[in-house]
């Protein structure tokens, strides 16, 4: 079932604004005709997962281990119980000075207030659909400005790889969250797997990292999973500590926000502020192995599509609280099982497969109704969904 998608008309126009598995392989994600992406053969000793056939099983691994110590690097003072997500000032870039961060005012993890609801699926570097699905949405003018007075607005993580412009996501995220905050709303952002992966690729390069599949390394998996020499060249030390410092997950008026429909949460805490902090302090380490694993992890996908998919989602609300779970991470075609079935995929030699993934006009509704997965398959040609919360009846 695909809902249809809560979007109002906003004023259309030019921008001025201008934003700046090797072993776990999606599958399926790869750019659709017409839309730049990376395509580049894995490494031999590089096993890609695939996710068309089959949900894949939860792996029975431990939590990251939290006596490894901190990195011998100064104190930024940040602590992972403060809840404020800093934010880069954009207009700290004049006249050759270094970005300033912009501490918010700290807010509850549990997110409630008087504005509308808007949540943001995978984005995946395409900023140009960004910009206009935010304006046809009416939260962002023709200047890719906060217009939306006190609208709460969460993205679900994955900005960058497969699409042209990751940075220029990047950028833009940063840059409404201090316009939305000053105008008494917010701008937030979750986690995905893409930000674990693209910080990988910058902090350890080529590092041999413990796989069940053989020598892998974050190089590796983020070329096999579309990573873009482009965004490479333009990352800067204040979108790692930016991405470093986003939540996993959130609750919002009842929604639990994840990026990964899977029930890895579960391995690092039974709250939302120690999952978040646990993350957060596993990235600081610097741990290439402690990283990887995270990243592996969020990765695996489908808990909430299969026939136990609900008693999944409803463990999932019970630990954490809410009514719903809302996700990105899994593209709604794989979650309706036509791909998986029909084996539908970009083909890797720029030809198209004859069965073509369904239409998505919207957030897609299942596992009796706890589940709502956000990512309408940009990177195939589908559609960047930016919906209000809840649902029209």
């Amino acid at each position: 079932m695909v809902e249809g998608s809560m979007t109002q008309g906003a004023g259309q126009g030019p921008g001025m604004w201008q934003g700046g598995d090797a072993v776990a392989h999606e599958a399926g994600a790869q750019g659709a005709p017409g839309h730049p992406a990376a395509h580049r053969p894995a490494p031999a000793s590089v096993h890609a997962e695939h996710t068309r056939t089959s949900a894949p099983s939860r792996e029975e691994t431990s939590a990251p281990s939290r006596d490894d110590g901190h990195p011998d690097e100064p104190d930024d003072g940040y602590t992972p119980t403060e809840r404020d997500l800093p934010v880069v000032d954009p207009s700290a870039t004049d006249e050759g000075r270094e970005p300033t961060l912009v501490d918010l005012a700290a807010a509850p993890v549990t997110e409630e207030g008087d504005g509308p609801l808007y949540v943001v699926g995978d984005v995946h570097g395409y900023l140009d659909e960004l910009r206009d699905a935010l304006r046809d949405a009416g939260i962002t003018d023709q200047h890719d400005n906060w217009a939306a007075g006190n609208t709460r607005l969460w993205f679900l993580g994955d900005f960058t790889d497969r699409g042209p412009d990751g940075i220029g996501v990047i950028d833009l995220v940063m840059h409404l969250s201090a316009q939305a905050a000053a105008a008494g709303g917010y701008c937030k952002a979750l986690m995905g797997n893409h930000e674990l992966l693209l910080i990988g690729a910058k902090k350890f390069g080529d590092t041999p990292v413990n796989s069940s599949a053989g020598t892998a390394s974050f190089q590796a998996a983020w070329l096999l999973n579309g990573g873009q020499h482009s965004d490479m060249e333009r990352l800067e030390d204040h979108h790692i500590q930016w991405m470093s410092r986003l939540d996993a997950m959130a609750l919002a008026d009842g929604h639990l926000l994840l990026h990964s429909d899977a029930t890895c949460y579960l391995d690092y805490g039974t709250t939302i502020e120690g999952v978040n902090d646990a993350i957060t302090e596993a990235l600081q380490r610097n741990d290439a192995d402690e990283t990887w694993d995270l990243f592996r992890k969020f990765t695996k996908r489908f808990a909430f599509r299969e026939e136990t998919g609900s008693l999944a989602a409803r463990e999932l609300l019970t630990v954490f609280g809410g009514r719903q779970i809302v996700h990105g991470h899994s593209p709604i075609p794989y979650l309706l099982g036509e791909p998986a079935a029909n084996g539908a995929a970009d083909t890797g030699d720029g030809g198209e497969d004859e069965d073509a993934p369904p239409e998505v006009t919207g957030p897609h509704l299942y596992a009796d109704g706890l589940a709502l997965a956000m990512d309408g398959g940009v990177t195939m040609d589908g559609k960047l969904l930016v919906t209000q919360l809840p649902l029209a009846d």
